[in-house]
């Protein structure tokens, strides 16, 4: 494929939620939605490697999906009152939202994330229609077969027609009750960019900003919820290390990481974040999380990292939201603090086999202890259990370091 191709697809991908909700919004359907931007993306494909990229790439893309949605429902005679509203609109209706209520990807948000939807449904159609993600990339990422994926994809649609859920953001009334189911899928969107779980893309920086953009949202919506200020904290200090959390093809990990070219504007403004919500006494786990990140941003070497706090942070994380994976991260702090082998006694007793970390934990920590052939088996299965070609080259280094 041309450069010029994959530019048009890069530009479609950065763009695709805001298309996508914006026809939504106006036509009220999900799948003429969708398809819609799918045309769009083809007639982009033709033209602009020809005629070169407009000077607004995602307003011309929703332009051009609203016409072809137009013109199927003129075709298919589908000119029911809601869709005769649609046809109404003038085809070029502004591309930017007008506010933070008006904010279509924010509707899409709590659609996607509607209590009557199962949990995994939730993750699997935000990734889908805000993230663009393809089945095929959302199935790999959640490890499930594609069909299994599409199935889910497809039944979460059909949920939100017949049930009639609406398209908006909750009155507030109920905006706190739907808020946890959010908070937990818009951080997975950010996961799945800042973690980038399959191929050769060590980050997909359309996700996590994506992602960093919506907390903002909320936050802006909900100041006062200490939740809110925690998740777009824990974001905001993670992304501050992603331009030095890769180089030569490897993963770097935070203790070889160099400190100056993190983000400092990041840092600062995410230490801000966590001092207002901890003020608020409520602790919950994303602000927790989001203290964890503070105590490690604010360290200026790896060997003035606080791990004692961090240790008492996933202690107290693992009380209110117990889970293997908390319990893992805080063995990594252990291991500082009293050794390797106590350490890796808390790591053996996690079932977390299908887990990558856990195994290139115990790799770590079977090399530290001098169990070489453990070591290099556990480097295997992690090695194995990855998709991430930057982070096995890390892996595959490592485990050649191991002594004979």
């Amino acid at each position: 494929m041309s450069a010029a191709h994959d530019a048009v697809e890069r530009i479609y991908r950065e763009e695709y939620g805001r298309v996508v909700a914006s026809l939504v919004r106006r036509f009220g359907d999900i799948d003429v939605a969708e398809e819609a931007a799918g045309e769009a993306l083809l007639t982009a494909l033709e033209r602009w490697p020809a005629d070169g990229v407009p000077p607004n790439p995602g307003g011309w893309l929703t332009t051009t999906a609203a016409r072809r949605a137009i013109d199927k429902l003129r075709r298919e005679s589908r000119r029911d009152a809601k869709h005769q509203a649609a046809l109404m609109i003038d085809d070029d209706t502004p591309h930017e939202p007008t506010g933070v209520v008006e904010d279509d990807r924010l509707r899409m948000v709590f659609t996607c994330c509607h209590p009557a939807l199962a949990p995994e449904a939730r993750v699997a159609l935000t990734l889908k229609l805000l993230g663009g993600l393809t089945v095929a990339e959302i199935a790999q990422a959640f490890l499930v077969p594609e069909t299994t994926m599409a199935q889910r994809i497809t039944r979460a649609k059909k949920k939100i027609r017949d049930a009639h859920i609406p398209y908006r953001v909750p009155a507030p009334a109920d905006l706190t009750a739907r808020l946890g189911g959010v908070l937990a899928v818009v951080y997975l969107v950010f996961n799945e960019g800042y973690l980038a779980s399959a191929g050769d893309t060590p980050v997909r920086e359309e996700l996590t900003g994506e992602a960093i953009r919506l907390g903002r949202v909320l936050r802006q919506l909900l100041p006062d919820v200490p939740e809110v200020t925690g998740l777009l904290a824990l974001m905001l200090l993670t992304e501050a290390r992603r331009p030095v959390r890769f180089a030569g093809g490897e993963l770097v990990p935070l203790h070889e990481q160099d400190r100056g070219g993190w983000d400092r504007a990041l840092i600062a403004e995410g230490h801000d974040l966590v001092r207002a919500c901890l003020a608020a006494g409520r602790p919950g786990q994303y602000q927790l999380l989001a203290a964890v990140n503070a105590v490690h941003t604010d360290a200026p070497t790896a060997a003035d990292t606080d791990w004692g706090q961090i240790a008492t942070l996933y202690a107290q994380l693992e009380t209110i939201a117990p889970s293997p994976v908390v319990s893992l991260n805080r063995a990594v702090a252990v291991a500082e603090l009293d050794g390797p082998e106590v350490a890796l006694a808390l790591v053996d007793r996690l079932d977390l086999t299908a887990y990558h970390p856990w195994h290139a934990t115990r790799a770590d920590l079977l090399r530290r202890v001098g169990r070489s052939a453990e070591a290099r088996a556990a480097y295997d299965a992690a090695i194995a259990a990855t998709g991430n070609d930057a982070e096995r080259a890390y892996l595959a280094r490592r485990r050649g370091s191991l002594a004979p």
